[in-house]
């Protein structure tokens, strides 16, 4: 008797996104929606595809809610899926077979496709993106913090990272979407920060963002997805800058002192980390023409 798998879905507000994601698991057993309250049609939608319908009270983020929705699932095996989210038929076949097959594995880590501005992100910390999405009921609990892996027990498996068999997910489409999140999640994430005993310090402004923006663009090749990769490499920088300037505000704007020595060592500090990655981060004459050329085709 093949195992019962249970598709668990939290929502608010994504009458425009929701549907795709129905439609893409008709394959489950169960199919579990957790909204908080939306004021659009979310839920009438998730009843016309059958979905079991539970509520759950308003949150800023979804983390809080995880675990009270999968308690509502059935199954033996949990699906986690996002309303801008599908699963594609290759798949949803991979995790009928998992489930079916491999008793000793409680829970898989799963690839996810980021298609952000209409391109999927192939670099840059993007791909393959792994989560832990499938698992044994009871095997994972999330814990409150915004954008944390949930905790496992036992033996878990990372499906491997083919495009046809990973997540997609509709994430960014405008910068418009792009802010509004950004200003919601970076007033969480300065809270967590000044609750873990954070004291703002303005050298931050410069070497958090700095840091993120090597890290996705050279480190992690974001070079290689052309202007989507600059782009977001740069607007998560700006995002790291903005949580650190919220801490500053929950701190009352207090005034620090900003040394032009101290200015200067941190300016070249930063231009020897760039200089670093220009020079080591194995990127030859070919990888930056072919990055300016796609650069150039896209202005």
């Amino acid at each position: 008797m093949k195992p019962k798998i249970s598709v668990v879905i939290n929502s608010l507000n994504e009458e425009s996104n929701i549907r795709r994601a129905l439609e893409s698991v008709k394959w489950v057993d169960e199919i579990i929606v957790c909204d908080m309250h939306s004021d659009d049609k979310t839920v009438e939608i998730a009843k016309e595809h059958g979905a079991k319908v539970f509520l759950h009270k308003r949150e800023e983020y979804v983390e809080p809610a995880r675990n009270f929705a999968i308690s509502k699932a059935s199954g033996e095996w949990v699906l986690i899926l996002d309303p801008d989210e599908e699963i594609p038929e290759a798949l949803a076949k991979r995790l009928q077979e998992i489930a079916g097959g491999m008793k000793q594995i409680n829970f898989v880590r799963l690839p996810r496709k980021n298609i952000i501005f209409n391109h999927f992100m192939k670099a840059s910390m993007w791909w393959p993106d792994y989560n832990i999405r499938f698992f044994k009921k009871g095997q994972v609990r999330w814990t409150d913090k915004i954008h944390q892996a949930p905790e496992a027990v036992g033996e878990g498996m990372d499906l491997s990272a083919d495009e046809e068999r990973a997540i997609i997910h509709n994430h960014y489409s405008s910068i418009l979407q792009f802010l509004e999140r950004m200003i919601r999640y970076t007033k969480i994430q300065a809270e967590e920060l000044v609750k873990d005993g954070y004291k703002f310090n303005w050298k931050d402004l410069i070497n958090k963002p700095l840091g993120e923006f090597l890290g996705r663009f050279f480190a992690n090749r974001g070079f290689e997805d052309g202007l989507h990769g600059l782009a977001l490499s740069l607007l998560q920088a700006i995002s790291f800058m903005v949580v650190y300037l919220r801490v500053w505000e929950m701190e009352g704007f207090r005034s620090q002192s900003v040394a032009f020595k101290e200015l200067k060592e941190l300016s070249n500090q930063s231009g020897g980390e760039i200089n670093y990655w220009f020079k080591y981060a194995n990127l030859s004459k070919n990888s930056f023409k072919r990055f300016f050329q796609k650069l150039k085709n896209k202005i």
